[in-house]
């Protein structure tokens, strides 16, 4: 089982976004549902969003609520396929060798 220390170690993905009608940043962790702070600035919406973190995080342990481990981009390929008309295809296959480049840029 891991420990706090363990989890505040990890890498969760922030986000943050600046909220144009009250003003200041809105600071969230995706993989930590409800995490949520905010700040007048990035600098001060960072400071809290990581004691915010440490707090979800103590009560999340506290009350046996399942915490899950960051994503991590290494699941990804970063490809995906894509089906298009056959017309289309041989359009983009001339083209792509008239320019030169694989069709895979």
């Amino acid at each position: 089982m891991k420990t706090m220390n363990d989890y505040m170690e990890m890498s969760y993905r922030m986000e943050i976004i600046e909220d144009k009608e009250e003003g200041g940043f809105v600071v969230s962790y995706p993989d930590l549902p409800g995490c949520v702070t905010c700040g007048e600035t990035v600098e001060s919406a960072v400071a809290n969003a990581l004691d915010a973190k440490k707090a979800w995080l103590e009560a999340a342990l506290e009350d046996g609520i399942p915490i899950y481990e960051p994503d991590d981009l290494e699941a990804y390929s970063g490809q995906f396929k894509l089906r298009i008309p056959r017309s289309l295809h041989r359009s983009l296959a001339e083209h792509s060798k008239r320019e030169g480049i694989s069709m895979n840029q």
